[in-house]
């Protein structure tokens, strides 16, 4: 059992070493690109990933204060599900309605890895990166394309 701390450190470490793996990989524009914190350009959409001791997960979070701005966001996503979907090469997990643990509504389109693995055990930070990897260059190359789509949300 870790510390508040230790925990804290170690998935500070993990993220850190992340972004310097990735920092090698240009953007679909061949530009340099923060990818633990990816800007989408659009207030309140963001592409989000976490690791913690059980799971990893990465989503597209829609998380306006506005329920039918929300909800209009997500239907807008709907309309490029099928791009999206061939992008990811996967099906990912449509959530018109998410609460997160502070009981804030979103909308989330994501995925999880389906076998237990912790951000805490450096072995398993191999397996972290190929899960996001991937995930976050395919999300990247859909944005690239589907971004003009959102620019009303601007």
């Amino acid at each position: 059992m870790y510390s508040k701390e230790e925990a804290k450190r170690l998935k500070e470490r993990f993220w850190t070493n992340f972004g310097q793996f990735m920092s090698l990989v240009p953007n679909e524009e061949g530009v340099k690109v923060n990818w633990v914190n990816y800007k989408t350009g659009i207030k309140h959409l963001y592409f989000r990933m976490e690791a913690d001791n059980k799971a990893a997960n990465i989503y597209i979070e829609i998380s306006h204060p506005d329920a039918g701005i929300r909800e209009l966001m997500f239907s807008q996503f709907l309309t490029y599900k099928t791009i999206l979907h061939a992008e990811l090469d996967e099906e990912w997990i449509w959530h018109p309605e998410h609460y997160d643990e502070y009981g804030k509504n979103t909308a989330r389109i994501g995925t999880q890895l389906d076998k237990k693995i912790s951000v805490f055990k450096e072995t398993d930070w191999p397996e972290l990166i190929q899960f996001f990897k991937p995930r976050m260059i395919a999300l990247d190359h859909f944005w690239s394309n589907a971004k003009y789509g959102f620019d009303m949300f601007k």
